[in-house]
């Protein structure tokens, strides 16, 4: 007889752990998620016509055919529940001034989790004189971290590392056509304009790494809440062809792509 209970038990066994294990690896993933930031998030210009393409965003796109894993995509398929979800409250133009609000529209939201990518608008101004002072860029992250930090239960929050504009002007300075586009359009003049001195972009420089700065030392204030990249999307060598042709300076469906798993894996999901 006591063979035979063993015998009984060890299916019962397996049956009961593998029953526990799957909801808790599922419960173990966001429920909803939300995007702060600005036209990268909104996947600005990726393809094909000028416009945001929030489907094709590397944080919450959700077209299944365009070749970009965005992280909702890949939380979607471990958690079934955040289905729908997904929402982007990212605004073409946004500065880190913005995000104070679109923090409080992801706790109206009850996001589970959080993916902030902010900056760009901040350097790319008319002037290197426009750009965003470093101490209000910092006041802005902390203000929306705090606000997201009220939450119960709190969200997990990912903060990326603005991409490098100095690269982009390396990648694309030698293109006529891109040339042509950023002084047309007037595109990030502070970086991109053909007047520029070195000393000039050595200033923007020196600020985005202030910004980058800013955006670790305040995530690392919020302890386990919050998890910054480290620098991986900053210091990502994409080529001009991760580069949109619409406008030059924005992430083409390839540069998304790879935004998305640049950003995924610093996000520590996976």
């Amino acid at each position: 007889m006591r063979k035979i209970a063993k015998f009984l038990l060890i299916p019962l066994l397996f049956f009961f752990i593998a029953a526990g294990a799957q909801p808790a690896a599922a419960a173990a993933y966001p429920k909803s998620m939300a995007a702060l930031g600005d036209s990268i998030s909104q996947a600005a210009d990726v393809c094909c016509w000028y416009g945001d393409h929030p489907a094709q965003s590397w944080s919450t796109g959700n077209n299944q055919y365009d070749g970009i894993r965005s992280h909702y995509e890949r939380l979607l398929a471990v958690q079934p529940a955040i289905a729908g979800k997904n929402y982007n409250n990212s605004r073409s133009g946004a500065k880190a001034s913005d995000l104070p609000a679109q923090a409080r529209a992801a706790v109206a939201q009850k996001a589970q989790y959080v993916t902030i990518l902010i900056g760009a608008n901040d350097l790319c101004t008319s002037t290197t004189g426009g750009m965003t002072d470093p101490g209000s860029f910092e006041t802005s992250i902390r203000t929306s971290l705090q606000t997201l930090n009220q939450m119960r239960p709190r969200p997990q929050v990912f903060v990326s590392s603005i991409p490098n504009v100095h690269h982009l002007w390396s990648v694309l300075k030698g293109s006529e056509i891109a040339q042509w586009v950023w002084s047309t359009a007037k595109v990030c003049q502070s970086m991109l304009s053909t007047a520029n001195t070195d000393a000039d972009r050595q200033l923007v420089v020196d600020r985005e790494l202030a910004f980058n700065a800013s955006l670790a030392l305040v995530c690392q204030e919020f302890g386990h809440m919050c998890r910054h990249d480290g620098g991986a999307v900053y210091n990502y060598p994409f080529t001009a062809g991760d580069v949109s042709v619409l406008d030059y300076f924005h992430p083409s469906l390839r540069g998304q792509a790879a935004l998305a798993d640049v950003t995924w894996n610093a996000a520590g999901w996976s």
